[in-house]
This record gives structure tokens, C-alpha cells and sequence, in this order.
């Protein structure tokens, strides 16, 4: 070993960025939340869908956008940005590059608030923004991940703690998920295809979903706990060896487990099995993070009673542990056929984002502030009551959600002793749950107030104190040293020293599922068997489908009927690969809110979708979907009909050059024959408004295949 280092340095840690990141969280917690009481309003009472631009439809992904990467995504940068530094003993490599991404990542955000209500959506959830956004957030990331990686590689800290680790395994394959799963065809600026379809799409789709919440809303914040909490609670973690097989066998995992959104539907049935497989063995890494968390605790308890950061950790750390035992557990085939389109899976999304991630968030902060402002936080007895009006949110929104869940799945399944449906109308199980709905909305109403309670503290505490925007720090120079080979963690040991070899380990164990489960659906035509009489849309058809991903109906709505019985008699023949091989994207949805429609088409005359979209309740009596008589009026654009042919033909779509060059004319001819059929039962409107190619759609949806065909 060499000499004790003389050599101390003099620098100063970057509190400025943080202080940014942080100010941009709160504000757009304020944001995200609020959005979120709007739409969980919409859902019983209709008339607070007020205007086209701010309908369930389309401002969920707003929710989920904004809660996800704006409030959540900038409390990440802050609590990384801060303790990256100080685990490294480096100020953030370059100030510049800070501040590219912090703005970066704001102009971001903003897009997305612009974007998402005006309904330029891709629809697939969690990644609902068009393509130039798509670019943009690739290039930030880029940025995010040289800045990281240059601070690591001048730190002044040999040993590269637990919390890098997780920072390392976030960063690269958060850019392989988003680079993958975004990759599409552009039409226009505004509007593009994705270059998969159907089985494949949903595949690549949810291994971004799923691996979306494993590596934006669990790893990062893994990390921060193994920070922060150490910092709150004065105690060194519980245990270093934990750590490692936590680290290692957590990021190994998880890729694997995103088929488990998809069973029971029409993928492969290897694929499901895979999913289901890696979801039961998740547990244990998932739970040995959660324990290594609350153990670190041990002999700190009585400052969790008087300390409002540490109760929010435990609260957090033990929602983590509930949802991540429920996750595999909702991935059993038993389990996921009674709880899968319900509002048991918002339930659970829900325990983890608002005790995980918020209270996370939230505690975070109140430890960062008043370190790089120099003071104490405002008030102890705000911080409490922000605690505990959390705590009642969570359990306000997630109780009457499992309720509602369990209340939908057992009346979609119920029979009479007759043999027939007991509950035939879908209608019948929404009107049950209003007032689980009612006691949602009143949780949101307590969380957001709790945050806002947050907010001021904060600001207030930013207000009595100043800013130390370079806090002075110093350290000993790095030197070489040599590890024992003899100690039994030797070869981790040397790799915590090697932030690149880390980086390359991390990818690689992150790509073997990956490439095994995605690559046998992509390349290999036998996991998705066509059907001869399965046509592409035309080109009434596609504006129609495009005006359906624009409204977000699929956010209400699945597409994918299952192979049970109260599913095939409610709904009719059950769903087929081969019915979605010219689906870009795929519309199988996650939640039914309303009912399905795969075998939509033909069900109902012109008429009846025509009155249900200008007033549903006059179709559906006590019906919660709100109207869309803008659809009535407003003219259908077809300026890139041709454009989004061409796009399908690219992607493999069979259309051929007269189909594209005659498009416009087929679509008039079409749109009228529907206008006709309109008229004849008393309704005039014009062939050129959005509601006949939407009704058009509505009535190809499920009609390539007659009963029984394979």
C-alpha cells in the first residue's frame, strides 16, 4: 500500500444545478398532481372534461408524463447531481453541460405539456411523445450520461459507492429502452408509425413499460436510498454484501419481467411463461433492497418517531416491498386473469409511485435544502403534516382502487345458474365503483395537499437562508493503490474501481434478457402466424384509427379480447396474432374502463356510434365517457394520407402504388357511403368531418375473421 496522501485538493460542489432541479420538481409535482385529482374527477362526473384539449383521454399521459419525468425524473437529477459529487469528491464535470441539461430537459417537459393536449400521442404508454421530442430526450440523456461519467472519471474517491452503481445501471439502459422501443417511422413533424406491429409492438412495449418503472422509478431511487437514508439516519448501511447481490441480481431480473403485462393475450405463450417466470424469482432482489434499507435503521428508530425525512423513507421504502411482492404476485396466470384490465393494477402502480417514489422525492429534499442553504427547514410540524396527509392519500387512493379492482374482475366473470352472464352489461360493473372513484379523487385531494403543504416549507426555507451555489469541499488527490487479491470480494472490489468496466457489466447483464426475449418474436416468423383474410386498413380506415390514438381512447378501452368464457360471450371470438400484423402501433390496452372493442365492427349500426360519441349516455344510459361532439363538426384533415400510406408501405404494409395514389379518392368514396347511411336514418353530415373516419374504424375493428378461424 502507498503512503498516506498529503496531497490535498481544494474544489467546490455545484449547488446551483441542484437547487434547479429541485425548484423543478416541486413545481411540477404541484402540476403532475393536479392534473391527477382532474382526471380522476373526470372518471364520475363527466362535465369536468371541458374542452377536447383536456379530456380523460388525452390528459392522462399529461398525468402520467408529468409525474413520472417532470416531477419525479427532476428530483432524480437533483439527488444525484448532489450526491454524486460528494460520493466522488469532484465537482460535476462540466457546469456547461449542467445547465444544457437541466434546460434540456425543461424544453422537454414543456413539449410534452403542449404536445399530449393537443392529442399528438404515439399511445404507447409511458412513451406517448412524437418523435422529435423522442430525439431530444435520446440527445439530453447523452448529455446527462457524459456529465455523470466525467465526475466519476476525475473523482477523487477511489471506491465507487453502491449509490454509482445504480446510478451506472439507470443511465445505460434507460438509452437502450428509450432508443428502442421509440424507434419509428416519421410521417410529418407531428406524427409518425412505429416501425413494430401488433404481437411485436406489444412485446417491445411493455419490455420498455415494464423496464421503464425498473430503471427510471426503481433503480435511480435505489440509489438515493443508499444515500440518503445512510445520511438521514446516521447509520452505515446494513449490509455491503447485500448490496451487491441486490445490485447485480436486481438489474439481471427485471428486463426479463415485462410479458407479464401480456397474459392471456395473443402472445406467445414461451413468451408469457418467460415473464412469469422472472417475475416470481424478482422477489428476492427486490426484497433484499427493501431489507437492506430498514435494517440500516436498526438502532435508529427512535429518530424515525421524531424525524418526518425518515418516517417518508420508511413509508417509502416499505411501499416499494408491498408493490414489489404484489407485482410477481399479479403475474401468476390465476391471479392476473381477475385483476388485469382493472383498477387493481392503477392500485398498485400507485402504492409504489406515491409511497415509493413521492415520499422518496420528498424526503430527499427536505435533506438537500437546508444542506446547500445552509440552515434548518422551516417548520418540523409542516413536515408532518405533509407526512401524514401523504400517507392518508395513499391509503384513500389505493384501498377503494383494490376494492374497485377486485369488485370488476369477480362481476366480468360471474354467472347465473342458468349459464349466462349475470352482469351482461359492462356497464353494470361502472356504475358499482363510482364511489370507489369518489374516494380516489378525495386520496388525490389529500396527497396534492400534503405536497403543496411540502412546497411552502420549502420555498420558506429557500427564502430565510442563501444559496451556497459553490460549496467549498476538499480532498486528497487520487493515488494507486493495490487490492488483495486473497479477500473474497477482490473482483468486485476491482470493478468498483472501474467505472467503465461497471458500465460495460451493467449493459450485459441488462442485454442477455433483452436479446433472448425479444429478438425470437422479432426475427422469427412463426411466433406470429398470419391470416390469409386480414387486410390492411384503408385509407378512411387509418385517419379513423389515427383520430382514436389522438382522442387516447385506448387509455379507456382494450383491444384484446381473452381466452375465457365471460370474455368470448360478452365480447365475442376471442383475439388472434395474426388480426394486428398491420397495427402500428398496437392497441391492446391495459385498462378497461370502459368495454372492450375487438369485435366492435359491425355490432352496431352507423347511427348508434354517431349519437354515442355526440352524447353517450343517450346510448348508455349512466354511462361515464364524456362527449366528443367536436368530431361532428371539425373537418378531417387528409393533407398526409398519402404520406402515412407511404409510411405503411415502407413498414411492410401491403399497399401498392395505386392503392397510395388513389388513396384520397377511395377515402371520399367511402366517406360518403357512410355519410349516405347517416342520412337514411335522419342524421346529415358531411363526408369530410372526423366522425365518419372514426366510424369507419369503429366498424373494421375485428372483422377480418369469422368465428372459429385460426
Amino acid at each position: 500500500m502507498s503512503a498516506i496522501n498529503t496531497n490535498v485538493e481544494h474544489f467546490e460542489y455545484d449547488n446551483k444545478i441542484v437547487r434547479n432541479f429541485a425548484l423543478a420538481s416541486i413545481i411540477f409535482a404541484i402540476v403532475g398532481l393536479l392534473v391527477g385529482v382532474l382526471i380522476a374527477t373526470q372518471l364520475f362526473m363527466p362535465s369536468a372534461n371541458f374542452t377536447q384539449y383536456f379530456t380523460f383521454g388525452r390528459i392522462r399521459a399529461l398525468h402520467t408524463n408529468a409525474v413520472i419525468f417532470a416531477f419525479v425524473g427532476n428530483a432524480i437529477f437533483a439527488g444525484m447531481y448532489y450526491s454524486l459529487q460528494r460520493l466522488c469528491k469532484a465537482r460535476l464535470y462540466s457546469d456547461l453541460l449542467s445547465k444544457i441539461h437541466f434546460w434540456g430537459w425543461q424544453l422537454i417537459i414543456l413539449s410534452a405539456a403542449i404536445t399530449l393536449p393537443l392529442g399528438l400521442s404515439t399511445s404507447k404508454e409511458y412513451a406517448e411523445l412524437e418523435w422529435p421530442i423522442d430525439v431530444a430526450i435520446a440527445l439530453i440523456w447523452v448529455v446527462f450520461g457524459i456529465n455523470m461519467f466525467g465526475t466519476i472519471l476525475k473523482r477523487r474517491e477511489r471506491h465507487l459507492y453502491v449509490a454509482i452503481w445504480f446510478y451506472i445501471a439507470t443511465f445505460v439502459t434507460v438509452a437502450m429502452l428509450h432508443i428502442v422501443n421509440s424507434l419509428a417511422i416519421p410521417v410529418s413533424w407531428t406524427k409518425s408509425y412505429s416501425i413494430y406491429a401488433g404481437v411485436q409492438d406489444a412485446l417491445v412495449q411493455w419490455w420498455y413499460g415494464h423496464n421503464a418503472v425498473a430503471f427510471f422509478l426503481t433503480t435511480p431511487f435505489l440509489g438515493l436510498m443508499y444515500y440518503y437514508l445512510p445520511k438521514m439516519a446516521n447509520r452505515p448501511v446494513y449490509s455491503y454484501k447485500l448490496s451487491i447481490l441486490h445490485f447485480w441480481s436486481l438489474i439481471f431480473l427485471y428486463i426479463w419481467a415485462g410479458p407479464h403485462h401480456l397474459l392471456y393475450t395473443s402472445l406467445p405463450d414461451w413468451a408469457q411463461s418467460l415473464g412469469t417466470v422472472f417475475s416470481i424469482m424478482l422477489i428476492a432482489p427486490s426484497w433484499g433492497g427493501m431489507i437492506n434499507g430498514l435494517l440500516t435503521l436498526r438502532g435508529a428508530w427512535d429518530s424515525v418517531r421524531e424525524d418526518p425525512r425518515l418516517k417518508m423513507m420508511v413509508v417509502g421504502i416499505t411501499a416499494y416491498g408491498m408493490a414489489t411482492f404484489e407485482g410477481p404476485m399479479l403475474s401468476l396466470k390465476n391471479i392476473n386473469a381477475i385483476a388485469h384490465y382493472t383498477d387493481w393494477i392503477p392500485a398498485h402502480v400507485h402504492v409504489g409511485a406515491l409511497g415509493w417514489n413521492g415520499f422518496l422525492s420528498f424526503a430527499i429534499m427536505y435533506y438537500m435544502i437546508p444542506k446547500i442553504y445552509g440552515n434548518q427547514m422551516f417548520s418540523k410540524k409542516l413536515m408532518n403534516a405533509h407526512f401524514w396527509l401523504g400517507t392518508l392519500g395513499i391509503l384513500f387512493w389505493a384501498v377503494p382502487m383494490y376494492i374497485a379492482g377486485f369488485t370488476q374482475g369477480m362481476m366480468w366473470k360471474e354467472f347465473t345458474a342458468e349459464g349466462n352472464l349475470k352482469y351482461a352489461s359492462f356497464l353494470e360493473t361502472t356504475l358499482q365503483i363510482i364511489p370507489m372513484y369518489m374516494m380516489r379523487a378525495l386520496g388525490g385531494v389529500f396527497y396534492l395537499s400534503g405536497a403543496l403543504i411540502g412546497a411552502y416549507n420549502i420555498f420558506k426555507t429557500m427564502l430565510a437562508g442563501k444559496l451556497i451555489a459553490n460549496e467549498a469541499a476538499q480532498a486528497p488527490a487520487l493515488e494507486k493503490v493495490f487490492v488483495a487479491q486473497g479477500s473474497d470480494t477482490y473482483w468486485h472490489r476491482w470493478l468498483e474501481r472501474k467505472p467503465m468496466p461497471l458500465l460495460v457489466g451493467a449493459l450485459v447483464v441488462v442485454a442477455i434478457g433483452s436479446m433472448i426475449e425479444l429478438m425470437p418474436t422479432l426475427m422469427v416468423k412463426s411466433n406470429v402466424p398470419t391470416i390469409a383474410s386480414v387486410m390492411p386498413y384503408t385509407p378512411l380506415e387509418l385517419e379513423g384509427r389515427d383520430l382514436y390514438i389522438r382522442e387516447g381512447c385506448v387509455s379507456c378501452h382494450s383491444q384484446m379480447i381473452r381466452p375465457f368464457r365471460s370474455e368470448t360471450e360478452r365480447y365475442g371470438e376471442y383475439s388472434k396474432a395474426g388480426e394486428f400484423v398491420y397495427d402500428h402501433p398496437f392497441l391492446w390496452g391495459s385498462k378497461r374502463t370502459g368495454p372492450d372493442l375487438h369485435r366492435e365492427g359491425g355490432k352496431y349500426p352507423d347511427s348508434w356510434h354517431y349519437h354515442h360519441m355526440r352524447e353517450p349516455s343517450s346510448m348508455s344510459p349512466g354511462s361515464i365517457m364524456p362527449a366528443y361532439d367536436w368530431l361532428l363538426s371539425q373537418k378531417l384533415n387528409i393533407a398526409d394520407t398519402k404520406n402515412k400510406l407511404k409510411a405503411m408501405k415502407t413498414l411492410g404494409v401491403p399497399y401498392d402504388d395505386y392503392a397510395i395514389a388513389h388513396g384520397e379518392e377511395d377515402l371520399k368514396i367511402q366517406a360518403k357511403g357512410i355519410a349516405d347511411n347517416l342520412a337514411k336514418e335522419g342524421i346529415k353530415v358531411t363526408p369530410d368531418k372526423e366522425i365518419i373516419a372514426l366510424i369507419a374504424y369503429l366498424q373494421r375493428i375485428g372483422t377480418d375473421i369469422k368465428k372459429g378461424q385460426q
